[in-house]
């Protein structure tokens, strides 16, 4: 398998972290302009977390019937709608119902490069796959701290 493809899928890795971790650091600031209570983001993560368990489980026939290029695309491309979306929820019912796509995209991307980088590379990779991930974790508070800094 082509080496170039690694760095790519790191990227996307480090990208599926960053969102991850943001929300905590966020949900202090944005719960009282959706008239939620500080304890509701537990309810936005147990969708996202539903729905990345859905499309974990059905990622093997996704892959086969549309390939891991495909449905990478897609769900990269579902989980920045859903990312728009939460962006633009003026109420907490309008985040609950963007976490759905966020869920369902975030795993299964999850899935279908976690297979592909197994079958495909060394198992030093998985590692290194998963560290992206960390990086992506660990820097999403950084970021929203960035940019909330910046909205005030």
């Amino acid at each position: 398998m082509p080496a170039g493809l690694l760095p790519i899928i790191y990227l996307a890795f480090i990208s599926l972290g960053l969102p991850d971790s943001a929300i905590g650091s966020a949900w202090p600031t944005m719960a009282p302009s959706l008239g939620a209570g500080i304890s509701w983001v537990g309810v936005v993560t147990m969708i996202i977390s539903a729905g990345t368990i859905v499309s974990s489980l059905m990622s093997v026939r996704v892959v086969e019937r549309f390939g891991t290029g495909r449905v990478t695309v897609a769900s990269v491309a579902l989980t920045a709608a859903a990312l728009v979306g939460f962006s633009q929820s003026q109420a907490f019912w309008q985040l609950c119902l963007w976490a759905v796509p966020y869920g369902l995209g975030a795993g299964a991307v999850d899935a279908a490069l976690n297979a592909f980088v197994a079958v495909h590379y060394e198992s030093q990779h998985m590692s290194w796959l998963h560290c992206m991930w960390g990086v992506g974790a660990s820097g999403g508070p950084m970021v929203m701290a960035q940019c909330l800094e910046r909205s005030t």
